[in-house]
């Protein structure tokens, strides 16, 4: 990738293990860009990531339920994010759902791709895309269709 992306990198509790060894198996391109994530989780990379002498960039906001989540929807807000992976825990309750409602309306809002599995994740930071410097990405619309 020619430019450095601002990559957004949240993950639930029972999430957290697979995001570090997603993190840790996508070290090489990750450094090359700034990760901002959730506190505990950008703990956790931070702390794999130094175990294996790898130096990137990281901004670690409060955890998700002591806003952390909110923080991030307000970096999509201001254009300060250009990719999101949130892997969320689908199978427990959250106590800050709204929270995170709000991250992922946002990002879909503001026209951020958001990742919320490892599989979207690695093709979205693969994406040939990041390199096109003619590739614009067209901004939502948000117009009643009419049919003709």
């Amino acid at each position: 990738m020619k430019k450095q992306l601002k990559i957004a990198l949240v993950a639930h509790d029972h999430r957290k293990a697979d995001m570090v060894d997603w993190a840790v198996y996508n070290a090489e391109m990750l450094s090359k860009h700034k990760l901002i994530c959730t506190g505990t989780t950008g703990t956790l990379i931070k702390s794999a990531f130094d175990e294996r002498g790898i130096n990137v960039e990281i901004d670690c906001m409060n955890s998700g339920p002591m806003g952390g989540d909110a923080e991030i929807a307000a970096l999509v807000v201001r254009k300060q994010i250009d990719l999101a992976v949130f892997l969320i825990d689908d199978l427990n309750p959250q106590p800050h759902e709204a929270d995170i409602q709000m991250l992922l309306r946002q990002c879909r809002v503001h026209n951020v791709p958001i990742a919320c599995n490892r599989y979207s994740a690695d093709l979205m930071i693969t994406s040939t895309l990041w390199d096109d410097e003619n590739y614009v990405p067209s901004e939502p619309r948000y117009i009643k269709f009419e049919r003709k």
